[in-house]
């Protein structure tokens, strides 16, 4: 199971995704480089949103369609970067996958999932999906001191959860 590495900013994109749909599930792409070895850890260069495209109550659902997936992928090719797993809101509800998330996912992405209420943006989730279990495991995130990979800044408090965590 591979650590995921993403920067304060792309935490705040994804609450701000999820604060924007709210009462809705948002859902988005996490953007990695292409071919990272297995096993080293899955650093976000980008999220990029996506459009929840389920046919029912969004509120505790989303689906993206293979044809964005497919035209992220295809855009992402020549750049040397990849789709390395999802994001998606749990509006009221817990930032751990359900079992509408499992019967859909794939083992080799990661997924974050953040749990949001009307009043706040609560903790983000890490998860991979065990190929032999089929059960989601958790998964460390890592948000490095650095804002931006380079400043030396420090990881802003608001970025944690009420647990204090991402």
């Amino acid at each position: 199971m591979r650590p995921v590495e993403l920067s304060g900013s792309q935490v705040r994109a994804i609450r701000a995704h999820a604060r924007a749909t709210y009462p809705d599930e948002c859902c988005g792409f996490l953007v990695v480089r292409a071919g990272e070895p297995d096993g080293a850890p899955r650093r976000v260069l980008a999220v990029e949103r996506a459009r929840n495209e389920f046919d029912g109550e969004r509120r505790r659902r989303f689906v993206i369609r293979p044809e964005e997936l497919l035209e992220v992928e295809g855009r992402l090719a020549g750049q040397e970067r990849a789709v390395g797993g999802f994001y998606h809101s749990h509006p009221d509800h817990p930032a751990v996958p359900s079992e509408f998330d499992r019967e859909h996912a794939w083992p080799w992405y990661s997924y974050l999932v953040l749990g949001i209420t009307e009043k706040a943006a609560g903790p983000l989730g890490a998860f991979e999906l065990d190929p032999d279990s089929g059960v989601f495991v958790p998964i460390p995130l890592v948000i490095p001191r650095t804002t931006d990979w380079s400043r030396g800044k420090r990881t802003p408090k608001s970025l944690l959860g009420e647990e204090g965590t991402p």
